[in-house]
Parts: structure tokens; C-alpha cells; sequence
């Protein structure tokens, strides 16, 4: 579970809806606070029980760099409605959202995508699927299969708890507790626990059964081309650390392993994940980027 640092929007960060083909998706817009855009857009995806709010903390100063910054609710999460068909939330059905949303946002350039743990997994699909082209592609805490270690226990543990339950329930025996064990905030604790009920049941269960039985596609990804970056928290308690550079090599792809950050750095090191961000994408722009290489920030 993602705390957001934050909840008050920054200067030039404001609530979006993205209309597309595919329906209509909530999201956060950062601009940068003085001029227009003058650098490729980026999209940025959450993961399973995460939000756009988990990237508060980046989005300005992502967008300061000259870029537009979208970040979404994927279909069935939070503030974007999804129907009760399980076959909606799919990983290919999300990625075939992805392909929609990236083709609204920036229907005549390509743009820069990252996708957040389960984000990744989503991600993928569209880059995969080939039909649409991106300047560059981040996984950010996401592995090459299925989830493992301690957030593939709680995974299990939601996807029998919440049919037989519901969402309230969950909530009530597990994450608040957890989230007060951490100490967070009276107001986060709130956002959390509004942002949980308001996701789809169904979209939650299927989403939850994608991360536990992906398929690795390495291999495939590995051949699109696309200038790709491996970014992960030394401590994540996802995919592990490990598994993560593995893939990266795989990739031929930079590998980026953020300082003190376990699964989400986003919100656990927000400046050194922007920096690595903005660093990563001028460099596929300009020139492209350096296969194989590992940077600790």
C-alpha cells in the first residue's frame, strides 16, 4: 500500500479527466508553472491499489523540466468508473487503456510511459502490442512475472478476503492497522481508506489474480526497441531488487536503484526518483540511452 506524502495539489498541478474511445479516466495534469511545454509528454500509471495520488510528489517537479504530466487512475481504481466484468481488467484489456489514453494525450508525438508496480505489468502490454509508439518506457518497482515475497502473501490474503468480505473489511483488519502501525497521518489514513472503497470489487479481485499469475515477457519487450528504464527501491519488498536488475539486463535496458526506497520510490525518495526520471527521458530524446548499465542515486 502507496502512502501519498502529500495531498494538497502543488502550483500547476490540477484534477483532469481524459476522455478516449475507451471511457473516460481521472487524473492529475502537472504544467510547468511558467511557460508552455517545450519537451515529450509523460504518462504515468499506479499500481493495484495505488492511485495518481501516489505521484503528487513528483509531478511538479517533473513538469518543471519543460514536460505535461499525466497521471491516471487506471479503469476500476479510485476516481475512474470500470463495469463488473471481469474480463475489463485484464492486463491486456488495461493495456489496450493505455494505448487509448497515451493516443489522447498525445495524439501526434510520442510520449514518455512508466508504470508503477502492477502499472508495469499493464504497461508492458501496450508496449508490446506495438500500436502505439513511445519515446521511452519505465518500470518502477515492477518485475518480469508474478509478484512474490511479502506483497504476494497480502495479495493472496485480498483475493480471498475481499469476495467472501468486501472492501470494508480489509480495510478495517488489515491496511488501517498497518497504516497506523506506521504512523501515518489522521488525513492520510482517511485519503487511504476513501480511495480503497471507492475502487471496483471486481476490478480489484481480477487485478489482484493478473499480479499473481503474470506471465514473464522479457523476452518480448526486449525486442521493441523502445529506450527502457529499470527503477526500484534498494529495499522493495515486491519483485525483488534482484529480480528487478535481472530483467533490466535482460532489457539492455538502465537500471536505477534509488537509496532508502522500498516498493513505492515515487513517494519514498520523490527528488531523487524525478531527477533519475527527468535525466532518463532528456536522454532518450536527444540521443537515446545507455543499455546496460546500473546507477545508484
Amino acid at each position: 500500500m502507496s502512502t501519498p506524502r502529500f495531498l494538497t495539489l502543488p502550483p500547476g498541478v490540477r484534477p483532469q479527466q481524459i476522455e478516449t474511445p475507451a471511457g473516460t479516466f481521472a487524473a492529475l495534469e502537472a504544467l510547468p508553472v511558467r511557460g508552455i511545454p517545450e519537451r515529450s509528454p509523460a504518462l504515468l500509471v499506479p499500481g493495484l491499489t495505488g492511485s495518481k495520488e501516489d505521484f503528487i510528489a513528483v509531478l511538479q517537479t517533473l513538469a518543471q523540466a519543460g514536460r505535461r504530466v499525466i497521471a491516471i487512475d487506471v479503469r476500476g481504481q479510485f476516481e475512474t468508473q470500470g463495469p463488473d466484468d471481469p474480463a475489463a481488467y485484464t492486463c491486456a484489456a488495461l493495456g489496450n487503456d493505455i494505448d487509448a489514453i497515451a493516443r489522447a494525450i498525445a495524439p501526434e508525438e510520442p510520449l514518455h510511459l512508466v508504470g508503477h508496480s502492477f502499472g508495469g505489468l499493464i504497461t508492458r502490454e501496450a508496449v508490446i502490442d506495438g500500436r502505439t509508439k513511445f519515446a521511452s518506457y519505465t518500470l518502477m518497482s515492477s518485475g518480469p512475472g508474478p509478484i512474490v515475497g511479502p506483497r504476494e502473501k497480502a495479495a493472496r490474503v485480498m483475493i480471498r478476503e475481499v469476495p467472501e468480505h468486501g472492501v470494508e473489511y480489509l480495510w478495517t483488519n488489515r491496511m488501517e492497522p498497518e497504516a497506523l502501525a506506521a504512523g501515518v497521518s489522521d488525513e492520510i489514513v482517511t485519503f487511504l481508506r476513501k480511495r480503497l472503497l471507492a475502487n471496483s470489487i471486481v476490478g480489484m479481485t481480477t487485478m489482484t489474480r493478473e499480479i499473481l499469475t503474470a506471465r514473464d515477457r522479457t523476452d518480448e519487450l526486449a525486442q521493441i526497441g523502445v529506450p527502457t528504464l529499470v527503477l526500484f527501491g534498494e529495499h522493495d519488498d515486491g519483485w525483488p531488487p534482484a529480480v528487478q536488475s535481472e530483467m533490466a539486463h535482460r532489457l539492455g535496458a538502465e537500471c536505477v536503484v534509488v537509496p532508502g526506497a522500498v516498493h513505492s520510490p515515487a513517494v519514498e525518495a520523490p527528488e531523487t526518483t524525478a531527477a533519475a526520471l527527468t535525466r532518463f527521458w532528456n536522454a532518450a530524446e536527444s540521443h537515446g540511452v545507455p543499455a546496460t548499465t546500473t546507477t545508484t542515486t
